[in-house]
């Protein structure tokens, strides 16, 4: 199994990859979604995968732990789903790791369905749940944004707190659907 031809989370992992180099100790855990693939070759880019919602739960516990850097890898419609209340008890503990959310615009792993955490709404809802606000970053997935997502991200893992970074770009699969 592999990411689809043009997968915006192909974009993600290579930036996050290349953002934790020089992290020998980084922990990225991830939820169940097409984004899980991320943990296979060529990107290798996650650690843990348990269940769906888990992620920001695993990130802080680490976290917690000492284990930094901590990375969450979550989808738009998991986060909806199950991700709001952990990322709620990490931002009331001001917890040091980054959040992740792939936001594609659908539920794309299960046949396209609408998700109802995507695009404004959802950074209202992540703000709302108190991460700060300068630590509330969006990045577009595309080969010519590399290094600008790199620093990106690396700037949010590198924050001592709590920080989201938001990967908007819609679904290949749908835009597909949409052209034909």
């Amino acid at each position: 199994p592999q990411l689809c031809a043009g997968c915006p989370h192909a974009d993600t992992f290579k930036a996050l990859n290349e953002a934790l180099e020089g992290s020998p100790g980084s922990n990225v855990f991830s939820d169940i979604g097409c984004y899980t693939l991320g943990a296979l070759p060529p990107y290798n880019a996650i650690h843990s995968c348990v269940c769906m919602g888990a992620s920001v739960s695993m990130a802080r516990g680490a976290s917690d732990v000492g284990l930094h850097p901590a990375v969450s890898v979550i989808g738009d419609s998991t986060f909806a789903h199950s991700g709001i209340t952990p990322l709620l008890g990490a931002a009331r503990a001001d917890t040091d790791m980054t959040v992740i959310i792939l936001d594609n615009a659908t539920t794309a792993m299960t046949g396209g369905q609408p998700t109802y955490g995507s695009g404004e709404p959802l950074l209202r809802l992540i703000k709302g749940l108190g991460v700060p606000d300068a630590h509330v970053r969006t990045i577009e997935p595309l080969p010519k944004n590399h290094q600008k997502n790199v620093q990106i991200i690396k700037d949010e893992i590198g924050h001592h707190g709590l920080s989201v970074v938001v990967a908007v770009r819609e679904c290949v699969q749908e835009l597909r659907k949409k052209r034909s």
